[in-house]
């Protein structure tokens, strides 16, 4: 059938409305530099930006003021910076593919269980072996994020009901569940695990060397292909099961390599810093806020929304109880609730 003048789209709108997102995306991309500027810079000791460069460029210096500087910077700030930078975006576009998977606009990648998954097998580690350094422990928390996704999915795939996005997020409640009760009652009967979950289950981005940052970021990487190579289908994808099986979309390998993607990002980042809730739920609304439904902007607009959201949120906990800190998965909570309660007051509201 042939499209009339007015059905088809004005001339320059697509073009238009490209443009304004890539805008979008270079002033994320700036605003994500000043914010590690400033993460370099705000701490218990602020630094000005010549002693920031310094402290980043410059070689050893047997003045011990400028030491001083250079070791704050790089052991200390650069590598936190960095976590946040890459925990961010995973968490972000975790967050936007979990939404896009289970069409439900309130899914977090917590639904698949990672977060419970990974504090299970820290406070298991713990307990069993008595491990302390991050660097002991962090394989061992993305071991139980990977495997708990992997038993979400793989119940989800069961009986009737399989590859439906409400199964999916029954079945990663359930296992959600479970291991927290499951961890609280490991971390009761061990007080070392006890205070070592406290730890890790605020989420933070402090106290985290590259030794972890960088085997980390390999896989986070990893799913970040993944997630890339997905969004065509998942575009068709959220127009319906049926209708993506009628344009060639093979749903189950869709869903499996996006699972993947979305255990790897999610449990990567949980593994390093712990679990930040909110985070991939509040981005990926601001991000459909900015460009629409479309995942091949959505996605990479959540991952930088990701890395900033973070950003700030760790710097701010360094500055509202000076000379101490709050973690950053404090603050993104308390940013991350009442933004949560709004979501579903709207809801309702339209609902109504």
């Amino acid at each position: 059938m042939a499209t009339t003048a007015l059905e088809r789209p004005a001339p320059g709108v697509t073009t238009g409305v490209r443009r304004r997102r890539l805008a979008g995306l270079v002033a994320l991309g700036a605003l994500l530099v000043v914010a590690a500027a400033l993460s370099l810079a705000v701490g218990a000791r602020a630094l000005s930006p010549a002693e920031v460069w310094h402290g980043l460029f410059a070689p050893p210096d047997p003045d011990q003021r400028l030491t001083e500087i250079r070791l704050i910077v790089r052991t200390v700030r650069v590598p936190r910076t960095v976590l946040a930078v890459v925990a961010g975006v995973a968490l972000g576009v975790g967050g936007a593919l979990i939404q896009g998977y289970t069409r439900n606009p309130i899914a977090d990648t917590g639904l698949l269980g990672v977060n419970a998954g990974a504090s299970f097998a820290v406070v298991s580690v713990i307990a069993l072996f008595g491990f302390s350094n991050p660097f002991q422990y962090v394989w061992f928390a993305f071991a139980g994020a990977a495997l708990s996704g992997v038993v979400v999915f793989g119940l989800a795939s069961l009986g009737r009901g399989a590859g439906n996005p409400l199964t999916l997020a029954l079945a990663g409640q359930g296992i959600t569940v479970f291991l927290a009760a499951m961890t609280t009652a490991v971390a009761l009967s061990d007080k070392q695990s006890l205070n070592a979950l406290r730890f890790w289950n605020t989420g933070s981005v402090a106290g985290v060397g590259f030794d972890v940052i960088w085997p980390v970021a390999g896989f986070i990487a990893v799913g970040l292909v993944l997630a890339l190579t997905t969004l065509p289908a998942l575009n068709l994808l959220n127009l319906g099961d049926d209708v993506a099986r009628g344009l060639g979309v093979n749903l189950a390998l869709s869903r499996t390599v996006g699972i993947l993607a979305i255990t790897l990002l999610a449990g990567a980042a949980t593994a390093a810093c712990g679990p930040i809730a909110f985070l991939g739920l509040m981005v990926a609304h601001v991000a459909r806020y900015l460009t629409g439904p479309d995942q091949r902007w959505l996605v990479p607009y959540a991952g930088l929304l990701g890395a900033v959201v973070l950003l700030v949120c760790d710097i701010v906990g360094r500055l509202v109880v000076r000379p101490g800190e709050l973690d950053a998965g404090v603050v993104v909570a308390l940013l991350g609730a009442p933004f949560f309660a709004v979501l579903v007051w709207r809801g309702k509201f339209k609902k109504a």
